[in-house]
């Protein structure tokens, strides 16, 4: 016992050393430049990573980072939180608010408070301004140069190939990124404000530390195995020791250390696994659960939802009927149901299954994006016109709805708006050339002065982002 209470009080020390440091006005780049670097950093991730944009999954985890949020003081950024679907372990939070977490990482957890625990812990790096603090602010290195070191950083070693070839890096560059690296004085102030948001945000501090040690788990498999995040966040055998020092006296000044059940992290973590999760591991967990759960709908669910993705839309009809059963009404399997329905050419059984779905969550994305397509099979493009326009109004960026709005309007020859929901579709795929051809014949056509202003708007943007490629490629 007094090893630990030695534990504790050297790690508050050093916590604390971290925090008066040298003052934050020397140290750290402006609050508009750290904004500007996760702008550039945010670009190299989207440029080499593919995104999770599944609406119930970003929705719950975004949920779940404002939760936290809640729990700090005012602060100078907006936070963002995204999955990136990569397999390996593996967190990290940019400069300005930016935080992602790969799916492979989110697969591990089995409740809230792990995701809770690491996206505490990646916050915490943001408020203490980890990054920020180690630029100096000489300039002698430009901000594009500096976001390629610190994705590299980020995403590890493999991302670090990667991202680093999107910028020149020269020696100087080269020294910084020695600098840019988490500490494990940084690695420890981010446990202990991590576990402070976190617990007052209601979730238990455990999560963190179960996490932490799935991630050393992995450890055994190699040393190619080894997850990104051991290399990003440094220090963990320490940082396991402290949090469960931590969580020993938290138990005893308040007898709680309770897990928090969360419905919306069982649906939100089934979905990860069988739609974006390795096909095989997958199909084996689920085949599993159904026969040692056959009364969990989650378990039906998500067995239903991985045979769908392997083609076997009859049987994966016949499990989500099943899973209804155990969770009747449930608007997320009743609007899988119907999209798997849709996807099997069964129109009517896909419209009266997703106006269900539509009417227990109203202006849910993807519900109405295969009502309207559903729609479109049973050969009601008026309905079908509303239902996308509508689609549209509450998520603007549903880049799949905006094309088959504009084919409907084509097909009903009002080619006004046809050209401009399909230059809106080409501009956001950033497939340029033709979002330039479709909105030019827009602007010749359309009267509606907003969408006319909107368009001169596109054009610009469109401009000068041919430009920076253009930049990039020479």
């Amino acid at each position: 016992m007094m090893f630990i209470k030695k534990l504790i009080v050297i790690y508050s020390l050093i916590t604390f050393i971290a925090f008066i440091g040298l003052p934050k006005e020397v140290q750290c780049i402006t609050v508009k430049q750290e904004e500007e670097l996760s702008r550039e950093v945010m670009k190299i991730v989207q440029k080499h990573f593919e995104f999770i944009e599944d609406p119930l999954i970003v929705n719950y985890v975004n949920k779940v980072g404002k939760n936290i949020i809640s729990a700090l003081p005012p602060q100078p950024f907006t936070y963002k939180f995204y999955i990136i679907k990569e397999d390996v372990y593996n967190a990290f939070a940019t400069p300005g608010g930016n935080i992602f977490i790969n799916s492979g990482l989110f697969e591990a957890m089995d409740t809230e408070d792990e995701l809770a625990g690491i996206l505490g812990h990646e916050i915490a790096h943001v408020v203490c301004r980890h990054i920020s603090q180690k630029i100096e602010r000489s300039k002698k290195i430009g901000i594009g140069t500096l976001a390629g070191i610190a994705a590299g950083i980020f995403l590890g070693v493999g991302g670090a190939v990667t991202a680093a070839s999107a910028v020149s890096i020269g020696s100087m560059a080269a020294a910084q990124s020695l600098t840019l690296a988490y500490s494990r004085e940084n690695e420890m102030q981010a446990d202990q404000l991590g576990l402070k948001y976190t617990t007052k945000a209601g979730y238990s501090a455990t999560g963190l530390l179960t996490m932490l040690n799935k991630i050393r788990s992995r450890q055994w498999f190699g040393s190619k195995q080894i997850p990104t995040y051991l290399t990003t966040h440094p220090a963990v055998e320490d940082r396991i020791i402290y949090i469960s020092s931590w969580l020993e006296n938290e138990k005893k000044e308040t007898g709680q250390t309770s897990i928090k059940a969360s419905y919306d992290f069982e649906i939100a973590h089934t979905r990860i696994i069988s739609i974006y999760g390795d096909e095989n591991r997958a199909l084996r967990k689920f085949e599993t659960d159904v026969k040692n759960y056959p009364s969990s709908a989650m378990a039906h669910y998500g067995y239903g939802l991985i045979l769908s993705r392997t083609g076997n839309r009859k049987d994966a009809i016949s499990h989500l009927k099943k899973a209804l059963k155990k969770a009747a009404f449930n608007p997320n399997i009743l609007k899988d149901l119907g999209r798997i329905y849709f996807l099997d050419g069964r129109f009517p059984e896909a419209y009266s299954t997703l106006n269900s779905a539509n009417s227990l969550i109203q202006n849910d994305s993807e519900t109405l994006f295969f009502l309207g397509r559903t729609q479109i099979g049973l050969g009601k493009p008026d309905e079908a016109v509303l239902t996308f326009e509508k689609l549209i109004s509450t998520n603007p960026d549903y880049t799949q709805a905006l094309y088959f709005l504009g084919e409907i309007y084509g097909k009903q020859e009002k080619f006004d708006k046809a050209h401009y929901y399909l230059g809106m579709y080409y501009n956001n795929k950033k497939q340029y050339k033709n979002a330039r051809f479709h909105l030019y014949k827009a602007l010749k056509i359309i009267k509606n002065q907003d969408k006319r202003r909107k368009i001169e708007k596109m054009l610009k943007e469109i401009k000068k982002n041919e430009a920076e490629i253009r930049k990039e490629t020479y």
